[in-house]
């Protein structure tokens, strides 16, 4: 039995200022427990690890983003930063690839101790110039919503200053997920980003139905992402130029 999952759904943003603007999409992603990829690769049709295929997961996509091992790089992280790390369980929503392509703007990792409680959770955060930051927050409540903020460390939108605040809000996985990121800069929000996705099993059939329902997810997304920062610059709003380059930065937050 595969605890792995599947989420369709759908990706909302709205941005509030200096001018409004607003868009949604249609995704599915994959909720992946990391010790459970070789299984799936094995089990599932349409789907590879680390290979070619119609839906593929490369754990080059993700971590330290060289092929290394994504379970042993979340246990070095939780480590340094003071979490037990024995008998942990590591949850990854993620886009997958589809005909060898993602991009994926967000990956959550979701970390569970050996009583199935969520002690940590990790936003993977990339933006389109090939950098990564991963912002790790301990978990101390045991609920089903989760909330937490942070100051912005890392360049994403060329719309948006650095000189802001993230506001996370995250629903534990279960039958529904929800992501919601508000960001705020000294005069109020700016933006409203949000994912949300109801469960579907992780089998052959129900992994075809979701690329049937999302063809070429992945590169529409990145279209998507041009096409919207075309719309934002002939509305006139700034372009902000990055500053600073990174290759893969991590903060613990709390």
């Amino acid at each position: 039995m595969i605890s792995s999952c599947i989420y369709n759904g759908k990706v909302v943003h709205k941005r509030f200022k200096p001018k409004e603007h607003f868009f949604k999409y249609r995704v599915f992603s994959l909720l992946i427990d990391l010790s459970e990829l070789k299984k799936i690769d094995k089990e599932i049709s349409f789907f590879s690890l680390n290979k070619f295929n119609l839906i593929s997961f490369f754990e080059k996509d993700h971590g330290n983003r060289d092929n290394s091992d994504l379970i042993e790089w979340v246990r070095q992280n939780l480590k340094k930063n003071k979490i037990d790390t024995n008998d942990i369980k590591i949850k990854l929503l993620c886009y997958p690839r589809i005909l060898g392509y993602v991009f994926n703007p967000l990956s959550v990792f979701y970390i569970y101790d050996k009583n199935n409680k969520l002690i940590t959770i990790l936003y993977e955060v990339k933006n389109t110039f090939g950098e990564q930051h991963t912002y790790i927050f301990r978990i101390d409540q045991d609920h089903n919503v989760f909330k937490h903020d942070c100051s912005k460390k890392f360049h994403v939108s060329p719309f948006i200053e650095m000189n802001c605040q993230y506001f996370f809000k995250t629903q534990l996985p279960d039958e529904k997920i929800s992501v919601i990121i508000d960001q705020h800069d000294n005069e109020g929000k700016i933006l409203y980003a949000s994912q949300d996705g109801k469960r579907s099993n992780f089998t052959s059939k129900e992994l075809l139905k979701s690329y049937i329902n999302h063809p070429l997810m992945t590169f529409k997304i990145i279209l998507a992402i041009h096409f919207e920062a075309f719309k934002l610059w002939s509305k006139g709003i700034k372009f902000i130029k990055k500053k600073i380059k990174i290759k893969n930065n991590i903060t613990l937050e709390n």
